[in-house]
């Protein structure tokens, strides 16, 4: 369901893409920003490849300036810095300080809007008085002792360090980002935190994914983690750019990584410790052998250009990685138990934990290394989001080089630390012209907005849902509401259990109950008068539907998605303007789309009237597609309907033939083939035209080869 938070394992296809990365060595390099269109020179902050606000050579750079017990340092002027790229000097243009406290200061004034939606998530973190923050609870790379010890340091990080205004995400190596949501409920992430369970050296498949590799080697095996957590973290900053351009704090709960097992933990069955390996019996293993320190160095190099990856992203997006080792103040990489020598032991810690020393330098975040109080080093990351300065320049080389540009920060105050990005990957001259190229016009709203619900049915996460209108008794409007169970991937598994019902509570705008129930009320699926949606699996749960009659106006739906009886497992609140159907003039309810594989199935449902629409908007080319769409006049009078299908740029392709309903006197219905159309995304455009004036409803839908 759109805006709800359970969590999702990768499918069976990103599994493979997975591996198939660990055998290329490698990850797909980032993405060249996008441009961004003008605005006036108030920037968010963030050191990124020359931004298009004001120039295709203009960067920013945010600094951190701070006193030797780690205070901001908040009254320096323009002449206090000096800024260099290439060792060249650089004119500062632009100059702001940023101060943020989190919403503590207007707490008591304004209560800040909770997270319920994507767009809530996407409209409350690109404020500029928004502080972002997102834990990557690395599992795969953390014992089991330290993921418990580094439970509560996290949980008072959360609880007593961030502000009512903030918002923060949670995500596992597994997860998608689209079943990450930055929240303002602190106290649903801090029960989060606190369940965190690491599985470092552990194999045992927990899923279906991992059963996939369960007995390959164990050094394959840690580098498949590698490229599962790297990945993972590469799309929660990408997602993190998205949502915001100042700058964001990524804290990585992590004890570092490593391509290279000693030979003592190298099994030849990764689920089967020990079975097969002489050297669990001999701690000195690969003790100066040639190979083998051979080997560890091209494994080392491979590691650091997938590092790179990551905080070349990190600087795309203006994302700070606080990288936090849960081991402390470490003495030992390895147990006593695993037989490891204590000299590669000590290599191992040390190169596990410069892994996140890296990724933090780079980044302009904080290594919270080797280390007991991780409290301490944790307020360093509130400091660093609070108070910062934002200076801004045209490059005097404006290179298109594709290469990177080292940039300085120098601070004439004495007695100052001073923390700023390190530079920036400048652009490649295909790169520049494409900006320098004229802004394409913007597609109409409607259009856009057609096009954009073409996405939330694809973004549902436990079920999807549909709500339509239509015209009521006593000048009411009729509100159906449909839900489904989102289909799974093959080979996908998820945590949650399978819903089997819903509770809906429509609330009008005074607050008075509209209705209450569940669907349906019996958990058995309801009879089905037409035919499955194309493509569902025998015996999978169907679609279900409730309809009630609303006054025109605002309505709050609350709607909880429930496995069995006063079992929940995910619920939501969104708003709905119901229209008013009533009014004498021409006017359109909501289209309700049905798809058919077999031309026996579409004859079903065009005599069907009680048949449930779908909440999917992306079909194969082998559906086809049946639209119904209530028109109204005044009084009893029809409209004229016809019908257009568009390209996704909003002009015209051919007109589609309407026709009567035989179900029903107010509703026409067309019929529309997939077979013709290439893959790609449409908009139907729906027009009434009658007594009452003109009326227009668009939709959107995706189809697929």
């Amino acid at each position: 369901m759109d805006g709800l938070v359970p969590k999702h394992l990768a499918t069976a296809a990103f599994a493979l893409a997975l591996l198939g990365a660990v055998a290329h060595g490698g990850q797909q390099p980032p993405q060249p920003p996008q441009q961004t269109p003008p605005a006036s020179p108030t920037p968010a902050p963030g050191v990124q490849p020359p931004s298009f606000r004001t120039g295709i050579n203009f960067v920013r750079v945010d600094v951190i300036v701070s006193d030797r017990q780690g205070n901001a340092v908040a009254d320096l002027q323009t002449g206090d810095f000096e800024v260099s790229e290439d060792n060249k000097p650089q004119k500062i243009e632009t100059f702001k300080l940023v101060k943020l406290d989190g919403g503590s200061a207007a707490a008591g004034i304004e209560r800040p809007r909770a997270i319920r939606t994507d767009y809530d998530e996407e409209t409350e973190a690109a404020k500029d008085d928004v502080r972002l923050f997102a834990v990557f609870l690395d599992d795969y790379h953390v014992r089991k002792g330290a993921s418990l010890f580094v439970r509560e340091p996290l949980a008072r990080f959360v609880g007593q360090q961030l502000g009512p205004s903030d918002m923060i995400g949670i995500m596992y190596p597994l997860e998608t980002v689209s079943s990450v949501r930055m929240t303002r409920n602190h106290d649903a992430v801090i029960r989060g935190l606190q369940q965190f369970t690491g599985r470092k050296y552990e194999y045992i498949p927990k899923n279906q994914f991992e059963e996939q590799y369960a007995n390959y080697p164990a050094n394959v095996v840690e580098q498949i983690r590698n490229q599962v957590s790297l990945s993972a973290i590469r799309s929660l900053i990408v997602h993190m750019g998205s949502l915001k351009e100042g700058r964001k704090a990524l804290i990585l709960v992590s004890e570092g990584y490593t391509n290279m097992l000693p030979p003592q933990l190298r099994d030849p069955i990764a689920s089967m410790p020990g079975l097969g390996n002489p050297a669990r019996r001999d701690p000195s293993a690969g003790v100066g052998n040639t190979y083998e320190d051979r080997a560890r160095f091209f494994s080392d190099v491979d590691l650091q250009s997938d590092l790179r990856e990551i905080y070349d992203a990190a600087n795309h997006n203006n994302v700070a990685i606080y990288a936090v080792d849960p081991r402390g103040l470490a003495v030992f990489e390895h147990d006593i138990n695993e037989g490891v020598n204590l000299e590669t032991d000590r290599v191992m810690l040390n190169s596990t934990m410069d892994t996140l020393r890296v990724l933090a330098d780079n980044s302009d975040g904080r290594a919270i290394v080797n280390r007991n109080d991780l409290d301490g080093g944790m307020k360093q990351i509130i400091r660093d989001s609070s108070a910062y300065y934002l200076l801004g320049y045209n490059s005097s080389q404006a290179p298109t080089d594709g290469k990177f540009h080292e940039i300085k920060v120098r601070v004439k105050r004495p007695g100052v630390q001073v923390r700023a990005r390190k530079g920036y990957w400048a652009y490649t001259p295909e790169d520049a012209a494409r900006a320098a190229a004229p802004t394409k016009p913007a597609l109409p709203k409607p259009v856009e907005t057609a096009l954009a619900s073409v996405e939330a049915p694809k973004r549902a996460r436990v079920v999807r849902t549909w709500i339509g209108t239509s015209r009521g008794e006593n000048g009411k409007t009729t509100v159906t509401f449909v839900w489904e169970p989102v289909p799974k991937a093959p080979g996908e598994q998820s945590r949650l259990p399978e819903p089997t019902r819903v509770s809906l509570m429509a609330l009008g705008s005074d607050g008075t109950a509209v209705f209450r129930g569940r669907v349906p009320d019996a958990v058995a699926p309801p009879p089905q008068p037409a035919p499955s949606p194309a493509g569902a699996a025998a015996g999978a749960r169907q679609p279900a539907s409730v309809s009630f009659d609303a006054p025109p106006g605002k309505v709050q739906l609350r709607v909880s998605v429930e496995a069995g009886p006063n079992q929940v497992i995910d619920s939501e609140t969104r708003e709905i303007t119901v229209p008013d159907l009533s009014a004498p003039q021409t006017s359109l309810g909501t289209p309700k789309l049905f798809r058919a594989r077999t031309m026996r199935d579409f004859q079903q449902l065009k005599a069907a009237g009680d048949a449930l629409p779908v909440a999917a908007r992306e079909f194969p080319r082998t559906d086809r597609l049946l639209v119904r769409v209530p028109a109204y006049g005044p009084g009893e009078s029809s409209p004229t309907v016809t019908a257009k299908l568009l390209n996704r740029g909003g002009q015209a392709m051919s007109d589609v033939p309407v026709a009567p309903s035989s179900t029903s006197k107010f509703e026409q219905q067309i019929d529309l083939p997939l077979a013709g159309l290439a893959p790609g995304e449409y908009v139907l455009e729906i027009k009434a035209v009658g007594e009452g004036g003109e009326a227009k409803e668009l939709v959107g839908f995706r189809v697929t080869g």
